[in-house]
């Protein structure tokens, strides 16, 4: 089993940072694709970074681009997104993902079968 918990979100002014967190258990993060999604009420879930196993390969979507960036602490066993120049639209719950059938892929993953909680993010105007 994997159990991912999110934490880093609260609310924030247009133009401020945030870095979410996501601590991880399983004895084999190191070798799991990681992700970030985000959702809003009555909107899909949305793909927002990815990161293979050693971090080699990583993926944001083109709306962040440039101002979010992903990474991961395989020792520590924890994932980060780390948010920059936010905007009122970046206003969403965002979850943590696993994909441990990515099993040292050394792209990332774009499907995944882990979550965690999620951590509300407000971006105010």
């Amino acid at each position: 089993q994997v159990q991912l918990v999110e934490s880093g979100g609260g609310l924030v002014q247009a133009g401020g940072s945030l870095r979410l967190s996501c601590a991880a258990s399983g004895r084999a993060f190191s070798s799991y694709a990681m992700g970030w999604f985000r959702q809003t009420p009555g909107k899909e879930r949305e793909f927002v970074a990815g990161i293979s196993w050693s971090g080699g390969s990583t993926y944001h979507t083109d709306s962040v681009e440039g101002r979010f960036t992903i990474s991961r602490d395989n020792a520590k066993k924890m994932v980060y997104l780390q948010m920059n120049s936010l905007k009122p639209e970046d206003t969403a719950v965002y979850y943590c993902a696993a994909d441990r059938r990515a099993y040292y892929s050394d792209s990332y993953s774009v499907e995944y079968d882990y979550w965690g909680q999620g951590t509300q993010v407000t971006v105010s105007s």
